[in-house]
């Protein structure tokens, strides 16, 4: 019987057997399941600050996790390995909610505060996100979530009352560029706003040489943003040549910090990143 997922804005209409667009969602057995719960292709502790997050517990570290696959298709990711992969062309540990929980938990003595769910999309396991994020919250630690923002509405809204912190990648400003991407912006949109009713907020945008580097595109971004909260920082990061864009130049320095200048115009928190 053929099921359609409701995470995100692709529902992918599956039959059985079939894995949806995110490599990592699948119809089995008669329900949409998520292929890489408690599957963890890699776990550091990071400071805080390198999610980006810039202003929520600053000094701090976080025990970072991810999984495999995403519901993007970025040809600059920087995690291609593990986003681009499908179930079983990674190898994986099983680390299930409880006892991630308590890794976490048990660092707390090397400054850990919680659990930042990263490196790859982490939304499209979803449904281990969510356990995972119970179980840290009643050992009292955080729950970070860096996320591309493609989610529907009602489970990302449920979800953010086990949230703290989020860092969403707002990819550009362009409806154009995020269909290239396989994207939409308008769902993205949406997403930064609900998440600033619920949590600590923190964007970041990618900027690719020629593509969504242009100063009207970060003004309207930024003066977008500021109609939220002009207190949400804005990371803007210098794009380095990877995966399927090694053909492109990094990011002018010049380039990136005028790019700062003018996202400052309108917020008070604007942060340049990969110098």
């Amino acid at each position: 019987m053929r099921l359609q997922c409701e995470l995100c804005f692709h529902r992918c209409a599956l039959e059985e057997g079939q894995t949806g667009f995110c490599r990592a969602r699948g119809n089995r057995d008669g329900a949409i399941v998520p292929l890489n719960y408690g599957k963890i292709t890699s776990m550091a502790l990071d400071p805080v600050e390198k999610k980006p997050l810039s202003r929520f517990h600053p000094g701090s570290q976080i025990l970072s996790i991810a999984s495999f696959g995403c519901n993007l298709r970025c040809p600059f990711c920087q995690n291609h390995h593990i986003s681009m992969a499908e179930a079983g062309e990674q190898e994986t540990v099983d680390l299930y909610p409880e006892s991630l929980a308590e890794q976490a938990a048990a660092l707390v003595h090397r400054g850990n505060i919680g659990v930042a769910y990263t490196y790859n999309e982490p939304l499209i396991g979803y449904e281990y996100v969510w356990d995972c994020a119970q179980a840290v919250h009643q050992r009292g630690l955080y729950n970070v979530l860096v996320t591309n923002g493609t989610i529907a509405a009602a489970p990302w809204r449920a979800l953010l009352e086990h949230i703290d912190a989020a860092n969403i990648d707002l990819k550009g400003f362009t409806p154009a560029w995020y269909k290239k991407l396989g994207g939409d912006l308008e769902t993205v949109k949406r997403s930064i706003q609900i998440a600033a009713e619920h949590c600590h907020v923190e964007v970041t945008t990618l900027l690719v040489t020629g593509e969504n580097d242009g100063e009207e595109e970060i003004r309207a971004l930024s003066a977008w943003l500021a109609e939220i909260d002009r207190g949400i920082p804005l990371h803007l990061t210098r794009f380095i040549p990877r995966y399927k864009m090694r053909d492109r130049p990094p990011t002018p320095l010049g380039r990136l910090h005028r790019l700062v200048e003018i996202a400052a115009e309108k917020l008070d928190y604007v942060y340049p990143g990969n110098c």
